[in-house]
């Protein structure tokens, strides 16, 4: 937390991609972290051996693990979901008990291990549903077409119980779609990162739709800046939509990337699925005015620094 003293920091997910950027801005900052996140993943981080990082294989859902995690940590901050946007409707009830249950349990051990603040990452891409105007403010109704969005929605309401019970203090970013350096090029999640790949393997680009979907993308540094800043965030508004403040459509998304990367794209387009959301830009006057963040970077700069990162890796790693 950027100006704050040092703290001991929890971390669930710090291991992946937003999460080890994390990670390294906290031990960067001088606060001790300890990272919990499942045991097959390699961490991302490239403070992997530093000393101020515990690294700890384990599982969210587990009570054992969470409680074991939380103590002695004064911060908690909750990348992990179990749940994919376009899965999350095929099975409701496991998107339930494992993301906003195990939620609930990790608050209820955060208030008896002493944890003075969680910091959550919600989506500002599915928790609005079908927004009624563009930007979305954060006052915005919330109507969810994915149990993945009303999952976060819920958890976020939860926060909000927690604090009013045991004055649990949280603050939630409604990110929209990060990318940047290390987001995996092959994950099921990430269009920026899955585009990339494609094309720089000259693989096909599926696009649902006709490309005219309209979304805002974020660069990871930026995210990263807004994560700090929320840590140490004290003001009575909690809740922060993080985006560009700008959206993109698809085909936009693509045009740059042949630019970045030099390469033409191979699109395929197909029918478009009933859940993604036709057209999504967050407003973010709000955390200008009281989180003191802004985006920094451009997309033409944050796609050229994940690039340059991208080549830098042999073909068969990205």
């Amino acid at each position: 937390m950027a100006g704050s003293s040092p703290q001991k920091c929890l971390v669930l997910g710090g291991k992946g991609f937003i999460g080890s950027h994390l990670v390294d801005a906290l031990t960067a900052a001088g606060h001790s972290v300890r990272v919990l996140d499942r045991p097959n993943l390699a961490p991302l981080s490239e403070t992997s051996v530093a000393a101020q990082v515990e690294w700890r294989d384990g599982d969210s859902t587990s009570e054992t693990d969470i409680r074991e995690s939380l103590e002695g940590c004064e911060v908690c901050y909750h990348l992990v979901s179990t749940t994919l946007p376009k899965s999350s409707n095929a099975d409701p009830l496991f998107d339930v008990e494992t993301n906003v249950l195990g939620a609930i349990r990790l608050l209820t051990h955060a208030v008896k291990s002493g944890v003075k603040k969680v910091v959550f990452v919600s989506s500002g891409g599915t928790v609005y549903g079908i927004p009624k105007t563009v930007p979305v403010t954060e006052d915005h109704s919330t109507e969810p077409i994915s149990s993945y969005g009303i999952g976060k929605l819920a958890i976020e309401k939860y926060l909000h119980l927690f604090y009013e019970l045991h004055k649990l203090d949280y603050t939630i970013l409604r990110v929209s779609n990060p990318y940047g350096e290390r987001q995996r090029t092959k994950a099921s999640q990430g269009a920026i990162a899955i585009f990339l790949g494609k094309a720089l393997r000259g693989e096909t680009v599926d696009i649902w739709g006709d490309g005219s979907t309209v979304r805002d993308y974020v660069y990871i540094g930026d995210v990263t800046q807004a994560l700090l800043k929320a840590g140490a965030h004290t003001g009575a508004q909690k809740l922060f939509n993080v985006g560009s403040g700008a959206g993109l459509t698809l085909n936009q998304v693509l045009d740059e990337i042949e630019r970045a990367t030099g390469q033409k794209t191979n699109r395929n387009y197909a029918p478009a699925r009933g859940f993604d959301v036709p057209r999504n830009v967050l407003s973010i006057e709000r955390a200008k005015a009281h989180l003191g963040w802004e985006p920094r970077t451009s997309f033409a700069d944050g796609l050229a620094r994940t690039v340059k990162w991208l080549k830098s890796k042999p073909l068969s790693e990205i």
